[in-house]
Order: C-alpha cells, then sequence, then structure tokens
C-alpha cells in the first residue's frame, strides 16, 4: 500500500487524475471503477478538465459504479447513476451506456446482484478502482461486520452511514434509504489498481485503521492491506491520527 499525503483537494485529485491518465494511455479501453460521495468531486473535475484538453479520452472506457441505493426511483437526483451522469459520464466523451451500476429497482435483488457480478466478470473486472472511505471504514457500501471476500450484495446501511449520508438529503436521515446494492469487498479486490481518496478529521480514525490497524471485519476497509496496488491518497486532516506518517 502506498500512502501519499497531500495539502489539498485539488492536489489529490491531480494525483488521482495521474494514476487514470496512465492507464488511459496504455488501455484506452480500460475498465474504470467509479465512487460516488463528496471526495471524488474534486477528481471528476479534473478529469473533465484534462478530457478537454485532449489528454485523455473515455471513448472506449467501459465503467462500473460500486453501489447504488434501493428503492429511489430513475432520475431521482441522489440517485448514484443520476450522479454519476451529472458529474462525469456526460461531462466526458464516454459513451452512453458505458457506464454500468446495479439494478436496485429490480423485483428480485439478489438476482440483480448475481447479474451484475457477471458483467464484471465478463469484461474482467475493473483496471482501476476509484474508491471512497467511510467514518466507519466502509468502503463501497460493504458496512463493518460483513466478510472480506463477498462478491456483490444486498447490504444493510448503518445509522452511522445513514446520518453520514443525511447531508445530501437536506439532513433528513428518514430520508436516505435504508438499503442498497453494493460491490463486495471481494470483488473489489479484484480490480488491478485501488485508488482511494480521503479528507478531512471525520476520516482520520477509518484512515488509521487502514494504514496501521489490524485487517479486520470491524473495519472493512483494512482488505486494502492485501492488495497488490493500493494507493491512498489523503490530506492531513485525514492523516492526522497516523503514527508512522508525518505530511
Amino acid at each position: 500500500m502506498e500512502l501519499v499525503i497531500l495539502n489539498t483537494p485539488e492536489a489529490i485529485a491531480e494525483r488521482a487524475a495521474d494514476a487514470i491518465e496512465e492507464l488511459l494511455t496504455t488501455k484506452p479501453d480500460a475498465v474504470l471503477g467509479t465512487a460516488t460521495g463528496s471526495s471524488p468531486l474534486p477528481l471528476y473535475d479534473e478529469l473533465v478538465r484534462r478530457c478537454a484538453a485532449g489528454r485523455l479520452s473515455f471513448a472506449e472506457v467501459t465503467g462500473f459504479m460500486l453501489d447504488e441505493y434501493v428503492g429511489l426511483p430513475e432520475g431521482h437526483p441522489e440517485r448514484y447513476a443520476t450522479f454519476m451522469e451529472r458529474h462525469l459520464r456526460s461531462r466526458v466523451d464516454m459513451r452512453p451506456g458505458a457506464l454500468h451500476g446495479p439494478d436496485a429497482l429490480a423485483d428480485d435483488l439478489q438476482a440483480a446482484c448475481a447479474d451484475y457480478e457477471r458483467q464484471m466478470a465478463r469484461a474482467g473486472y475493473c483496471d482501476l478502482q476509484i474508491l471512497g472511505i467511510g467514518s466507519d471504514g466502509h468502503i463501497a457500501f460493504n458496512e463493518p461486520g460483513g466478510p472480506l471476500d463477498s462478491p456483490t450484495h444486498v447490504d444493510v446501511l448503518t445509522e452511522q452511514t445513514r446520518r453520514d449520508n443525511a447531508r445530501f438529503f437536506d439532513g433528513d436521515i428518514d430520508a436516505v434509504p435504508t438499503h442498497c446494492i453494493t460491490q463486495g469487498l471481494g470483488t473489489i479486490m479484484k480490480a488491478r489498481k485501488l485508488v482511494l481518496i480521503a479528507t478531512g478529521a471525520g476520516k482520520a480514525e477509518a484512515i488509521r485503521r487502514l494504514v496501521e490497524g489490524e485487517v479486520s471485519v470491524d473495519w472493512p476497509c483494512t482488505v486494502m492491506q492485501n492488495h497488490p496496488d493500493a494507493l491512498v491518497l489523503v490530506d492531513p486532516a485525514a492523516a492526522s491520527l497516523l503514527t508512522a506518517a508525518r505530511p
């Protein structure tokens, strides 16, 4: 695992974009895994700038989203398919329909999970997976206590996760869905490269566990310690509880 501490979200975005640009230069038809939330937004803005400048192209890229809320209707502003269309897909030269997500409106959610896993397997899984991290150490929506080798599955969101995400729903935790479909930790670990972004003091304990803690189901992020190519990009606030690293 490579840990890089950078002073600003913009510097973090540039470093993450460098990894994606390097990938797309050598493999234009790469499979890219995308994440939602506030952490990757500066990265997506940077990728849009580089695409407009002709430094990289998404024309041959296939994308897979990490997760999706269960039950939010098509077009809902906080549906993750809507989020990714708004912040990345429609702003670059990625083909319509090239960015895939799990069908969280399906009548049979278990079948939808299995189908999404098959789609990723047929594509060869992700060449590079963008990740954020929750304050409780979840990555994607893999909540504490779940298996470290899980495939795509339905998960129940913890109260902490729903409280953290309530800011996207006008502060109303009751408006935050209680269930989701998420890539499992086993699925995420099949990506050839992981790039995790974390900023702010609220992520400091999770980053401490990720970098310096033992691998444990109580902190799902720690599974990344077993990945052969994981890049962790944090700001000084997110790195503030680390003992072995300093900005």
